[in-house]
């Protein structure tokens, strides 16, 4: 049950709102005064506040940053009266979610009341999932810096509290094994074991006895029982790796084990119930192998519940200068070294590369540097030492200059920190110029403090 805080001077005001909220399921706490108010933020734990503009001796802008000092994540809506708009505005300028003008709507109040706590908890499990990626992998919030790669964590938030299956989209490379170890230690099932199989590493005549197991006797060879690997996630979450890989005889297999949720090992006679939440990745379309009839059809509507579409490194360039440096860390610790950083040139070097092999390419690039500089900087000389980088191949006009403008807009906003006013000074552009830039490649200021 959801706690919120109502602060009004006016009572009757305060007792209708009052009434409504606790006949929507919620839990409310009143307050006429903001130094009671103040006292409640303190002794209880709040999910939202609905605070009055105007209050007797104090406005409802400075009762919020103190309450804000209490509780800075706090989501607040200003309640106002019809003349005090600008106020509100700037009230919202300071921290508030919105406003609402009275009088009110009740249902205008309730929907801004859901919006409000869904986008808090949504924000509150992204936290959650990056916290879990920095302490489980050693990812240190690296995946979320990117606004495409924040779409999808906060996709996987909620996709992590259901039991469906995710069917995770993604070239080889960026980071497939990743989510779903990330999506398995958001779930319920977070206690119970993650088991990983990659379908293109297993031989199409063993498959079936790898995932269902089998009995003592079922074939020759088969001396005693073994679980599959189905059994060995029971519990907890089986990852299905290139999909598109298993055989099609394979296939109509998997497809009657997820609509029975029961499968038979190997020589028994007696079904297993599965009890695992099942998470698929494939680096091909599988929408394009249906077509090419090297996938099922059934399979794929079945397998294809929550999709998550993890984009490519080309497309999420300003990650690299934070992979680089995450991994640079990671391998320079690992063998000892002390390695400072980048010169501009490596790094020049490592922004204008395509990276086909995604996220994993560019770790591999950077354990090779790390294990062959003899200084205190990874140079130039060391960066893709085995690639033939054609960094002067002729592009289209259009595509050149996109490319430009992109690796520009990303330098210039790493140099600065963020900072749109310094990034407009030294680009000699309006700051209207780079915010429709940013906007342009799906970036933000923030994404580079």
């Amino acid at each position: 049950m959801k706690t919120i805080l109502i602060v009004d001077d006016d009572k009757n005001i305060l007792k209708v709102i009052k009434m409504k909220l606790e006949s929507e399921g919620f839990k409310v706490s009143s307050a006429l005064k903001a130094q009671n108010a103040l006292q409640i933020a303190k002794d209880e734990v709040i999910d939202l506040a609905l605070l009055d503009l105007k209050l007797n001796g104090k406005n409802g802008i400075e009762l919020m940053e103190e309450i804000h000092q209490i509780n800075p994540e706090l989501p607040v809506i200003i309640l106002t009266a019809y003349g005090a708009i600008d106020t509100a505005v700037e009230a919202m300028r300071k921290g508030a979610y919105s406003y609402l003008t009275k009088p009110f709507d009740d249902n205008d109040l309730l929907q801004q009341i859901e919006q409000c706590l869904k986008k808090t908890t949504i924000s509150c499990e992204v936290k959650n999932l990056n916290n879990i990626v920095k302490e489980k992998y050693g990812f240190d919030n690296i995946i979320g810096q990117n606004g495409k790669m924040k779409k999808v964590m906060s996709k996987i938030s909620q996709a992590a509290t259901t039991d469906s299956i995710i069917h995770i989209e993604g070239d080889s490379g960026t980071g497939k094994e990743l989510i779903a170890k990330t999506l398995h230690a958001a779930s319920f099932r977070k206690d119970g074991p993650f088991v990983g199989i990659n379908c293109a590493a297993i031989p199409d005549n063993l498959m079936e006895s790898e995932l269902f197991g089998f009995e003592k006797g079922a074939f020759t060879g088969a001396l005693k029982r073994k679980k599959g690997f189905f059994a060995q996630a029971a519990g907890g979450s089986i990852f299905l790796d290139e999909i598109s890989e298993m055989p099609f005889p394979m296939q109509a297999k998997l497809l009657r084990v997820i609509e029975e949720r029961e499968y038979y090992p190997l020589g028994s006679e007696k079904t297993v119930k599965v009890d695992a939440r099942i998470i698929i990745a494939s680096n091909k379309d599988l929408a394009k192998e249906v077509e090419n009839k090297t996938f099922r059809e059934d399979l794929y509507y079945r397998i294809h519940v929550i999709p998550i579409k993890l984009p490519p490194l080309k497309d999420r360039k300003e990650s690299i200068p934070l992979l680089s440096k995450h991994f640079l860390e990671k391998y320079s610790s690992r063998i000892s070294k002390d390695i400072s950083g980048f010169s501009k040139p490596a790094m020049q070097k490592l922004l204008l590369h395509t990276w086909p092999g995604n996220v994993r390419e560019l770790e591999n690039t950077i354990e090779c540097a790390v294990a062959l500089t003899t200084k205190n900087i990874i140079h130039e000389d060391l960066i893709l030492q085995s690639r033939d980088i054609k960094t002067n191949e002729l592009k289209p006009l259009k595509a050149a200059k996109e490319d430009f403008e992109k690796n520009y807009i990303i330098q210039l906003f790493e140099f600065t920190k963020g900072n749109v006013s310094k990034a407009a000074k030294l680009a000699g552009r309006y700051r209207a110029d780079l915010y429709d830039l940013l906007k342009k490649y799906d970036m933000k200021p923030a994404d580079f403090r």
